[in-house]
């Protein structure tokens, strides 16, 4: 399909808040560089926060937030998502975006810096667009800076390609070490997806080690799955070491989705169940995570995939 567009040029998208996109368009200023794709739309999200709409050509829609480099939805051509946002979301910049699939980096899990590290909550920019057989490309970065530097001093360049397809959203993850030092970290897709908590299923992980953070997440249990069928009948937070490069997840809606990996070693599934009482019953967490650090020299870069398909 050809398209006909003017080309606009802002001169910092991450502040942009009141100019939507023309259709089908999107539009970043890189190096004085304009660039300009069909099927991809930056516009106005909600709390006023810069968000880009992916459109493929079969109608299927994925929305990310340059607010924590943040999925936040995923749509089949028929309007229905497979992503879940929770109802206690906040768009303001003062917390991360509860849902669809944040970025833990460049630490999962509690530790030595805030609760799944900083890249969740600081703005990344568009790096380039483009279309692959007319399926939409868009890829964002984002650099250290005064606050990351705050919390973890090295110097880093992330890269995040996410690709709309009919029946798939794919994403890859750079991470590069542009310090004169070595560092090491741990990462993790943490997406939520939409589902009937008491029909959702997860088949692919017997065999796997695993550490059970119920019922006390301080002292996990390491145990090995047992089960074929892995389901959600009460609190679940439990890290798979070693996990295949392909799940499946029933999520009890009448979707088959798999989840495909290269190079995201563990998985984890999570659902709070009564400790978020007013949405646990429509959303399961299914992980694909790095647990074991990983150590880059200087200019050396570390690379995963994501692939989510429906049947």
């Amino acid at each position: 399909m050809a398209f006909s567009v003017n080309t606009i040029t802002f001169p910092n998208i991450s502040r942009v808040n009141r100019y939507p996109a023309p259709a089908g368009m999107a539009f970043a200023t890189m190096s004085n560089k304009t660039i300009t794709s069909s099927g991809i739309q930056l516009t106005e999200g909600q709390g006023n926060l810069p968000k880009l709409v992916l459109t493929s050509p079969s109608g299927s829609e994925a929305e990310i937030y340059l607010y924590g480099g943040c999925v936040t939805s995923w749509k089949l051509p028929t309007g229905k998502d497979l992503l879940f946002v929770r109802p206690d979301a906040v768009f303001n910049k003062k917390k991360p975006i509860s849902g669809g699939i944040p970025h833990c980096f460049p630490q999962f899990g509690p530790g030595s810096i805030q609760q799944h590290g900083f890249a969740r909550n600081m703005d990344w920019t568009v790096a380039d667009s483009e279309n692959v057989e007319g399926d939409p490309v868009v890829t964002l970065e984002l650099k250290d800076d005064s606050y990351s530097r705050a919390m973890w001093d090295f110097g880093f360049h992330a890269l995040f390609k996410v690709t709309l397809n009919s029946k798939s959203l794919s994403t890859e993850l750079k991470v590069k070490n542009t310090d004169n030092k070595p560092f090491s970290f741990t990462t993790a897709l943490h997406t939520y997806f939409s589902a009937s908590v008491s029909g959702a299923s997860v088949k692919g992980l017997k065999g796997c080690k695993t550490l059970n953070k119920d019922p006390d997440p301080k002292n996990p249990v390491e145990v090995t799955e047992e089960r074929d069928v892995v389901t959600f009948p009460g609190f679940v937070d439990c890290i798979y070491l070693g996990a295949p490069d392909e799940l499946q997840l029933d999520n009890g809606l009448g979707d088959l989705i798999s989840v495909k990996n290269t190079n995201w070693s563990d998985a984890v599934l999570w659902n709070p169940h009564l400790q978020m009482e007013a949405c646990y019953k429509d959303f399961v967490c299914v992980e694909n995570a790095k647990i074991e650090s990983v150590q880059l020299e200087p200019e050396q870069t570390w690379t995963a995939v994501q692939h989510l398909s429906i049947a």
